[in-house]
């Protein structure tokens, strides 16, 4: 029985979605994207299972995050793509990591540090990441001059999903990018453009590699398919013990500002878990908790550590009140295969997406790997 909010997360299941999602990308590379503490996962424990599984590259979006890999041991190859201001790139050199870069300063920095390969970050429409059209001609031309020092290994880009006909526009440019490269005499093995939703759901946008985060996980990038629909199993459960009960009468509030009073006599459970741990304020008073056999409601404000739950009544029909104990263990969000409320419900019930729910759950909590 642990005393404290747990993060547990099932290695098979991220092996079984690599399984899955290497089999519907087909010819594909294989890139398991591993930023932000690997989507809430834990950095350590996710890239040492994608390694497991085989995927072909591993993704961080800076050199810290890829040179915290390399420290504990993690020896598939990694590609980095966002660089502070003045970066001198040493630190790929030493840690055997791949830079993306997306101008000429960046290419420029790589070749004087000795980085001996980089993949090319373009902007083809999302207006983030990358080198504007504009500016492709000489960062590809210096990209040649270049070439017996610094090799061209990819090129690289991001879809936007905001529809089929954008993504069509966004995908032609990336061809039109790859052309005047080839016209250089520079043909990237590693072409990649689509994420997660791209790589299921465009065949063309798989080109030679896709980036796989969110899926990877277990987790469905589409409004209208589940996890279940796409053959994955999500692998992260958040559980917390419970470490109080309370029996309050109708008329009394519960927590900062009295959100929430109770309408009848009923049992509230205190869960050491707040916003401090990464659960959205806006949880409160909207998001539910499996306790026992029973969602039971979060009530009352969330605060920093700790949040409040209501178990019910002696007189309700479904409810747990008299049936928990202190340690008995409360799962926020899981696999719905297993019975545990899915990571789509809350992101549902706190108006965001299921990226943001496991992602912002803090590095501070405990993982478990089973």
């Amino acid at each position: 029985m642990t005393s404290e909010a747990l993060v547990t997360v099932d290695t098979a299941a991220l092996r079984h979605n690599i399984g899955v999602l290497r089999s519907a990308v087909g010819s594909a590379a294989v890139m398991a994207v591993v930023k932000a503490n690997a989507y809430g996962h834990g950095v350590e424990g996710a890239a040492r299972a994608f390694e497991d599984a085989g995927v072909d590259w591993l993704g961080v979006v800076d050199l810290t995050e890829a040179a915290a890999l390399r420290a504990a041991g993690v020896s598939v190859p990694i590609l980095a793509w966002l660089h502070a201001p003045g970066e001198t790139f040493e630190r790929a050199v030493q840690h055997d990591i791949t830079p993306a870069v997306s101008d000429l300063a960046q290419l420029e920095a790589c070749a004087v540090a000795g980085v001996p390969a980089v993949h090319l970050c373009i902007d083809t429409g999302l207006s983030r990441n990358g080198a504007i059209e504009s500016e492709w001609g000489a960062l590809f031309d210096r990209a040649a001059e270049l070439a017996d020092s610094v090799r061209v290994e990819g090129l690289m880009s991001h879809l936007s999903n905001a529809s089929p006909q954008e993504d069509g526009h966004q995908m032609a440019a990336f061809v039109r990018a790859t052309g005047m490269l080839i016209e250089r005499g520079i043909t990237p093995p590693l072409q990649h453009l689509a994420a997660s939703a791209a790589a299921l759901s465009y065949g063309s946008s798989r080109i030679t590699m896709v980036r796989l985060g969110l899926a990877a996980y277990g987790l469905s990038p589409f409004d209208d398919r589940t996890s279940k629909d796409l053959g994955l199993r999500p692998s992260l459960t958040l559980t917390v013990p419970v470490i109080g009960l309370k029996k309050v009468a109708a008329g009394e509030g519960t927590s900062y500002g009295f959100t929430w009073r109770a309408t009848h006599d009923t049992t509230l459970a205190l869960l050491p878990i707040g916003y401090a741990d990464g659960i959205q304020r806006v949880a409160s008073n909207n998001a539910h908790v499996l306790v026992g056999r029973r969602l039971c409601p979060v009530v009352g404000r969330i605060a920093m550590n700790a949040m409040t739950v209501d178990l019910g009544g002696a007189g309700d029909a479904d409810g747990v009140g008299d049936s928990v104990a202190i340690g008995d263990q409360a799962v926020l969000f899981g696999d719905p295969e297993a019975g545990h409320p899915p990571v789509d419900a809350w992101a549902r019930e706190t108006g965001t997406i299921n990226y943001e729910v496991v992602a912002r759950l803090s590095s501070r909590l405990p993982r478990r790997y089973v």
